[in-house]
């Protein structure tokens, strides 16, 4: 289901993490690896650079979504929502975000609705550039420090290693079904199902 218009999207589904190897299988890039987990099952390449972000088009029962995998670092993911939210018109409801929790338990997954940043420097960017809370999200569990004296950022810098590896690659693919979920079935059948 590839096509080579640029025509107009229903949703932007934006996945949330930080660019370049040396930050790839980090907790805080658990958003890129649902991109990954989800182009994968859809057939498609996030790999055009538009709106700095690697972005694919792909089709969801019947709609039309553009991918988006920021490449501005984190701190500043809204910048390339924000772009291409406006370019498009796409409203913040019809905005999916796709992101890192610490505060859930490893593999675990939230989706809502809308929400407060909660502490996430990607989901503040996003909310600024968007001027709201009020886009759905798909927040996926990385697990709080062991500590409460460790860095929260060497915590969300850290690799996933081992059977924490391998759990996260499964909620990754749940977190793409869950995004496929929400966008074909609504955020009732998308929260109940993997809530």
């Amino acid at each position: 289901m590839l096509f080579k218009s640029s025509g107009s999207f229903s949703w932007l589904v934006v996945f949330l993490g930080n660019p370049g190897p040396r930050y790839e299988c980090t907790r805080h890039n658990a958003g890129f690896m649902a991109g990954d987990a989800l182009a994968k099952k859809l057939g498609v390449n996030i790999s055009r650079l538009r709106f700095k972000a690697l972005t694919a088009e792909c089709e969801i029962n019947g709609e039309r979504v553009l991918l988006m995998k920021p490449q501005t670092f984190m701190n500043l993911s809204g910048e390339a929502v924000g772009e291409a939210a406006r370019f498009y018109k796409i409203p913040p409801e019809h905005v999916l975000v796709v992101s890192d929790e610490v505060s859930l338990p490893l593999g675990k997954l939230r989706v809502r609705q809308k929400g407060s940043a909660g502490g996430h420097n990607g989901l503040k960017s996003v909310i600024a550039a968007l001027g709201s809370d009020g886009f759905p999200r798909v927040r996926i569990g990385v697990g709080a420090p062991p500590h409460p004296e460790y860095d929260m950022a060497d915590w969300v810098l850290s690799v996933f290693r081992n059977q924490d590896l391998e759990d996260m690659q499964s909620a990754a693919q749940r977190a793409a079904e869950a995004v496929i979920t929400y966008i074909s079935d609504g955020p009732e059948r998308a929260m109940n199902r993997f809530n």
